[in-house]
């Protein structure tokens, strides 16, 4: 990803990443389950927007001489994805021995880490 992205690459992304957001939705929709089109959309496009505003910071990242800290602006989409599991283990639920949610869970950690990849410019 350039330093500097036009509003056309950005754009893009985002198209791309509600596309593919919503090709995953689509087909849990279809089917009847949870985490359907909204949530997949919701979940990639959240995603996207994280790792684009990481791969902006980039250019700012380490420490100036008169800072305290440095900064690891790539621990922002780390966040998010760890946030997302963390969601998804939310959504499992154990009923004696049936065990349901898990792929909801995996429908949301994929769709994250779908939108990271292009807001990354995968």
């Amino acid at each position: 990803m350039p330093l500097h992205p036009t509003w056309e690459d950005l754009s893009l992304r985002l198209l791309l990443t509600v596309i593919a957001g919503a090709f995953v939705g689509l087909n849990r929709e279809v089917d009847g389950h949870p985490a359907g089109l909204r949530t997949t959309i919701l979940v990639s496009v959240a995603a996207c927007i994280t790792m684009i505003q990481a791969n902006l910071l980039l250019s700012t990242e380490g420490k100036s001489p008169v800072s305290f800290t440095s900064m690891d602006v790539l621990r922002f989409p780390l966040g998010v994805l760890t946030g997302v599991g963390f969601i998804g283990g939310g959504a499992i639920l154990r009923r004696g021995n049936l065990v349901t949610g898990i792929t909801i869970a995996a429908t949301l950690w994929v769709t994250t880490a779908i939108g990271l990849c292009l807001g990354g410019g995968q």
